[in-house]
């Protein structure tokens, strides 16, 4: 952890053991890159693959003290990014290899139980995406969005896009693309003035690239 915006850092703690199984010693394990999130509740909560047993979610009720694995397997899936919706369901927006698209998984017991999904809205070549919030003010109240990056092909990593979703992922935005060529994992965030940012590989992992764009830039 760091308290000065990650100019410093302490030690590392070793966390293996708390988000593992003691019979996944010899499986292939990994935590999926990019970022977790933070529940309305305070929980963390991020994903783990096991490409033997299937994905888990794990989380830390105390800020990353302590942490604790959900021992629910949930399948197909691969490198997943996750998102909690209005009514506190939680959404696992997945990579599935050789489908062609996304699987979506949802779960309104926190993480007891899953329902699943293709969601053919999002094609994908089997690589990495992100899926985010984004709440801004419409009419006097708050509107949330969800948005989507990823390679927006189903074969090839290539065409690195954005799409919108106005009711929490049960219909998409044919996308806008931000860049056209090679191009493969990314990430989003808000920035401070509302905007949004992608930081993506493109041109075969050659350049990895940062990109700002306003919200009203995917309605238009």
């Amino acid at each position: 952890t760091s308290n000065d915006n990650g100019e410093t850092w302490n030690k590392p703690q070793d966390i293996t053991h708390q988000i593992t199984l003691v019979d996944w010693e010899t499986d292939f394990k990994f935590i999926t890159s990019g970022r977790g999130i933070q529940t309305n509740s305070g929980v963390l909560l991020n994903t783990v693959v096991n490409l033997n047993k299937g994905l888990y979610l794990f989380g830390s009720k105390n800020h990353g003290k302590n942490w604790f694995l959900i021992n629910t397997p949930i399948k197909p899936a691969d490198e997943s990014k996750l998102v909690e919706l209005s009514d506190g369901a939680w959404m696992i927006n997945s990579r599935v290899n050789n489908s062609g698209l996304r699987y979506v998984h949802t779960s309104t017991d926190s993480g007891k139980t899953w329902e699943t999904r293709e969601e053919h809205a999002l094609i994908d070549p089997g690589r990495n995406a992100n899926i985010i919030k984004y709440a801004k003010i419409e009419n006097g109240s708050e509107k949330t969005y969800l948005l989507f990056s990823n390679a927006n092909d189903s074969e090839k990593r290539k065409n690195m896009s954005i799409k919108i979703s106005a009711d929490e992922g049960k219909t998409w935005s044919t996308g806008k693309t931000i860049y056209s060529g090679n191009s493969a994992y990314s990430s989003l965030t808000i920035l401070k003035n509302g905007e949004i940012g992608l930081l993506f590989e493109k041109d075969d992992y050659t350049e990895t690239v940062f990109v700002r764009f306003p919200f009203n830039w995917l309605t238009n």
